[in-house]
């Protein structure tokens, strides 16, 4: 592993336990040459999950690209990076636990979108914008008249 500080390529790994959502292992380092400390954290790839885009292109599952949406759509709401991380986690372990290793986009925006109104309902809002392609205030009024009725 090589050390974010000095860029050195010989690190040690003075601690290391399951992290607190259980899927990951966090590792404390050390590094060889300027002695600072970072952590790191260990995930299972398990089985490379496809995501079926709208126009039947298949693409790999990015957690990263389903977290900057969620950042986007939670920036300055009272959502945490903890709270987003939680979603991803959940949101991809019901896709792991899938009998299939192709998944379809609006499954992904569904399950987003199913915990994003329970969390906030304005970042629910501004997400299913993106994700339901609104085109004008309609839209926005007709879906912030379901979450009225909810």
């Amino acid at each position: 592993m090589r050390c974010p500080y000095c860029h050195h390529d010989n690190t040690s790994v003075v601690d290391s336990r399951e992290a607190e959502d259980q899927t990951s292992i966090r590792r404390r380092r050390e590094c060889d040459q300027c002695d600072k400390r970072f952590t790191t954290y260990e995930r299972v790839e398990g089985i490379d999950l496809k995501v079926i885009k709208k126009d039947g292109a298949k693409e790999d599952f990015s957690r990263e690209k389903l977290k900057r949406g969620l950042v986007k759509a939670t920036w300055k709401r009272p959502v945490s990076m903890a709270d987003i991380d939680i979603m991803i986690d959940k949101i991809e372990a019901l896709l792991r636990r899938k009998r299939t290793s192709e998944v379809k986009s609006w499954e992904i925006g569904n399950l987003v979108i199913n915990r994003l109104r329970k969390i906030d309902p304005l970042s629910y809002l501004l997400f299913a914008s993106v994700y339901r392609d609104f085109d004008s205030l309609e839209d926005f009024a007709q879906e912030i008249e379901k979450l009225n009725v909810t």
